[in-house]
């Protein structure tokens, strides 16, 4: 961490003139992502009633960035930063949240956990990918370990996990059950109203195509969704610490990546690579998030990861405190 970034401790200050939302821009975002979305499953939809099902298969692939990019939207409405009305933010947040497969509400209160936790090593918990440190493990038993080991999986976190988190885990309010019926009615609403979008669906253009395009656009969403969310915590000289060192902007500069896409990808992730800020100031809509790199070029370099060299850290597993780094299981192994 560059000193100079965070000796002066009042970023959110200086970060306060980027947090206003412009609704016309908001809207404009919601249309350019939305209506290219409709677009190329309405032309799948079509090419496999030609009988191309192979075209309609390519056309999965642009329709994932889409519904990437609809639900950095619906992520930006649960931290009330994509509308200046609190209302506007969650009705947008919820229509989004049947496309996404993902309960608005419910997400919102365990999203925030992960904001309030996010690099403390004490209050790991919901919203987060799990991880041990490497006493941690030592100490579990063989079959724990393997478990471990399996969920750390690069098939099993980016292959099975992404299908099981937004198929079926998402389905149930896991870690909310007992938090009163707001996180049931939020599940369940979403999951009443994905059954009666998919109905519809299937009613209109038949139970193949659908299972061929809209199933296959969720599952690469959900696997490109999950490699965000794990590089952006997840990665080469990320810092975790103990509640009694951490500290807010410490934690979000340290450990929350700037992970550094092509401008391509940049535009379809919504600049949610531009983690480290995004965790300094949750309420800057996406689309200023690029304007705080510029006005503020030392936060550039910091925690910076480049998109090639993002694919080795799918081998990091664990947090070694004694060297205070992410070690992988042959790193822990050779220890």
């Amino acid at each position: 961490m560059a000193p100079e970034a965070t000796s002066a401790g009042g970023w959110s200050k200086k970060l306060a003139p980027y947090r206003e939302p412009a609704t016309g821009r908001s809207i404009l975002e919601i249309v350019i992502t939305v209506v290219p979305l409709a677009a190329i499953w309405a032309l799948a939809w079509f090419l496999y009633g030609q009988g191309w099902w192979w075209a309609a298969l390519l056309l999965t692939v642009p329709a994932a960035a889409f519904l990437v990019r609809l639900f950095m939207i619906q992520h930006d409405c649960g931290h009330g930063s994509f509308f200046g009305v609190k209302l506007a933010n969650d009705w947008v947040g919820r229509a989004i949240g049947v496309l996404t497969l993902t309960p608005y509400d419910y997400w919102r209160t365990t999203h925030a956990i992960h904001h309030a936790t996010s690099g403390n090593l004490d209050r790991r918990g919901l919203g987060a990918i799990e991880m041990l440190t490497l006493e941690e493990y030592r100490a579990l038993p063989p079959l724990h370990r393997f478990g471990y080991r399996l969920y750390r999986h690069p098939l099993v976190m980016f292959g099975l996990g992404p299908a099981f988190v937004f198929f079926l885990m998402q389905r149930l309010p896991i870690g909310l059950m007992k938090q009163g019926w707001r996180p049931w009615v939020s599940v369940l609403g979403n999951g009443l109203a994905i059954a009666v979008g998919l109905g519809a669906l299937i009613w209109l253009f038949g139970p193949a195509p659908v299972l061929l395009v809209n199933v296959v656009t969720m599952l690469l969403a959900a696997t490109i969704g999950v490699w965000l969310f794990y590089i952006q915590h997840q990665f080469e000289g990320a810092a975790w610490s103990r509640s009694g060192s951490w500290k807010r902007d410490d934690a979000a500069l340290a450990g929350s990546s700037h992970y550094d896409l092509p401008p391509v990808l940049r535009w379809f992730t919504a600049n949610i690579g531009i983690h480290h800020v995004h965790h300094l100031s949750s309420r800057i809509p996406f689309y200023r998030l690029g304007r705080v790199l510029r006005d503020h070029p030392e936060l550039q370099p910091l925690s910076r990861v480049g998109l090639w060299e993002s694919f080795r850290c799918a081998r990091l597993a664990l947090w070694d405190e004694a060297s205070g780094r992410l070690v992988s299981f042959r790193e822990a192994r050779a220890q």
